[in-house]
Formats: structure tokens, sequence, C-alpha cells
């Protein structure tokens, strides 16, 4: 069951790709933004592959399609990695359903999409790790490195923002808001983020131990 949840989600997530990016070649809204017609193809998907709901996604790809293929990898790296995937799916249902739900109307194909992305996959990926695992297998020190990967998001977010002008998100677009604005915005997810990461490492200690098979250690 544990390899087989992973596997399901490892497909919806790759359904989820293979029709945002063909909406996205077709010059029309992806699941995570608004129209892009506009653009040049080339902007287009560099702009599709700067969301932090698509980083976040093949994440969770890349670790549901290990699970999927193999139920125990133990490498730190991996483990890293898994908090990673945790982390970023869960900021991004709570981000869109807070943030981001009221104001965006996807159409077409785009409904596929932005239902796995933002509603399926951040409430399934977190569910079967609670169910099955595996775990304890966090460090105070893995969840310090976990936080290198959205630090970098950001710093990348701003970097190209001020070059290009364009911002994957309202809350961070320093256009609109100003240097000071945008780092708020930023820093206030990252805040909630930290929180996130904190509940997981406690979870992680506290809930019943588990191989990923569903059994105890």
């Amino acid at each position: 069951m544990f390899r087989a949840c992973h596997g399901v989600i490892a497909v919806l997530v790759v359904v989820g790709l293979v029709v945002d990016v063909s909406v996205t070649v077709a010059g029309g809204p992806s699941a995570s933004g608004g129209a892009v017609v506009e653009l040049g193809l080339a902007d287009r998907l560099a702009n599709l592959f700067s969301y932090f709901t698509i980083l976040s996604n093949i994440l969770v790809l890349a670790v549901s399609g290990t699970f999927a293929l193999r139920p125990e990898p133990t490498g730190a790296l991996f483990r890293v990695l898994h908090l990673d995937a945790l982390l970023s799916i869960a900021a991004t249902g709570v981000v869109y359903a807070v943030l981001l739900a009221a104001t965006e109307h996807p159409t077409g194909w785009s409904v596929v999409s932005n239902t796995i992305f933002h509603d399926v996959v951040p409430v399934a990926f977190p569910l079967v790790w609670l169910v099955f695992g595996p775990r304890p297998r966090l460090t105070w020190r893995l969840v310090a490195l976990a936080f290198v990967w959205p630090v970098a998001w950001l710093a990348y977010t701003y970097v190209r923002g001020a070059v290009t002008g364009w911002y994957p998100y309202g809350f961070l677009d320093a256009t609109l808001l100003g240097f000071w604005g945008a780092l708020l915005g930023g820093l206030q997810v990252f805040a909630g983020a930290v929180v996130l990461a904190v509940v997981i490492k406690l979870l992680d200690a506290r809930l019943p131990a588990l191989t990923g098979r569903s059994s105890t250690r």
C-alpha cells in the first residue's frame, strides 16, 4: 500500500505537469498563474518552472517516485529531500487556500492541473507519510538543511524579478509592493514554513515509528 500510494501520487503529478506544460506551450493560462500569451515560449516555460507550486510538486514526484520503487532509502540527502517535499507541498496547500484561491479562477484543462497541484497532492502526500511513515528519520540538523532550497528559491525569485519585472506571486512582487513590502511577504511565508517544519519534526519524533511498510520498528 505504501508503494502503491506513492505510485499514484507520482502519476498524478506527472499528469498535472503534462497538462500545465501543454497549456503553457499553447499560450494559455497555467495552473499557477494568469494569462501569459504575450510572452515567448522560453519565457512562458521559465515562468512556469519558477512557481513554488510547480517546484514543490516536482519534489513530491522525485520522492514519491523513489518510494514507489524503493520503500526505504535511508541516506541523509534523501531525508532532507523528503522533508523538503513535505514542507513545500504543505506550504503550497496552505498558502493557496489562504492567499490565492479566492483570486485565481482556472479554466479548461488548467482546472485539472490546478486541482492536482493545489488540492489533491498537498493533502495526499502528507497523509501517506502520517499513515505509513517512514519515521523517525529527522534531526534538527536535517530540518535546518531543508531550508537551503526555499531560501535559494526566494533569492532566485527576487533576483529574477528584478531583472524581468515578473514575480510568481503578488505578495512577493517588489514592483507593486516595493522592496520592503515584498521582503515582508517572503519573511511571512518563511516564518510559516519554520512553524510547519517544527510541527513535522515533532510529529516525526512522537508518532508511532513506521518503516514505510506500515509496520512498527
